[in-house]
């Protein structure tokens, strides 16, 4: 799986919470996010990639 797009739909996702400007996410946070998405991908090979970045979002957010 390409991580660049991983990367892009995760930050895409945080535009639904925040400005375009104002991601409340570093580079750290980032990867971890983008490990999380790619092993519960790999795990659950039939789950939709676009949920999985949302739950990692949410649960980022929320946890």
């Amino acid at each position: 799986m390409e991580k660049k797009l991983v990367v892009k739909m995760i930050k895409n996702c945080f535009k639904q919470y925040y400005e375009a400007d104002s991601i409340p996410v570093d580079e750290k946070d980032l990867e971890v996010l983008v490990n999380r998405v790619l092993q519960t991908k790999e795990e659950e090979s039939n789950a939709d990639l676009f949920e999985l970045v949302n739950d990692a979002v949410y649960e980022f957010l929320t946890g």
